[in-house]
């Protein structure tokens, strides 16, 4: 069995970058700043710089309630990929692919939506919850805006 699950807590580094690729699936890219559990031998503890990319409605909501150093939790996993860059030579990236994410500000800090950055033009296969004769259960408290 193998098992490639990150959960990482920081603050965003810059406002995300949300794209919407050829399909209309929206994607939106930021690099969280998460801070080591150790000291350095100056008893200074480092910040790892974390590159993570979202996709679809979790990527339009986290670009619309999110802002340079908002603090999240996100649990995804790690993905390495790569390129051949214009000079011919092979370049990796590492980063994690966010599965879920929570908003670790209060609610005075991010309750306010940010003007959109781009329309919603993702179009979903099916609605999940279409079958369900249950009334969704929703308490006003857990929902980030």
């Amino acid at each position: 069995m193998t098992t490639n699950n990150v959960v990482l807590i920081g603050r965003m580094t810059k406002e995300a970058e949300l794209k919407f690729i050829g399909n209309g699936t929206a994607t939106a890219s930021f690099t969280l700043a998460v801070d080591r559990s150790f000291k350095d031998a100056n008893g200074d503890k480092g910040t790892d710089f974390i590159n993570c990319v979202v996709w679809r409605k979790q990527a339009e909501a986290l670009a619309n309630y999110t802002k340079k150093g908002s603090k999240l939790s996100v649990r995804g996993r790690i993905q390495v990929r790569n390129y051949d860059n214009s000079e011919g030579k092979k370049v990796y990236i590492t980063e994690v692919v966010v599965e879920e994410f929570t908003f670790l500000d209060s609610k005075s800090d991010s309750s306010e939506p940010k003007q959109k950055k781009e329309p919603v033009t993702e179009v979903f296969d099916g609605d999940p919850f279409d079958k369900s004769s249950k009334p969704i259960d929703i308490n006003m408290d857990d929902l980030p805006f």
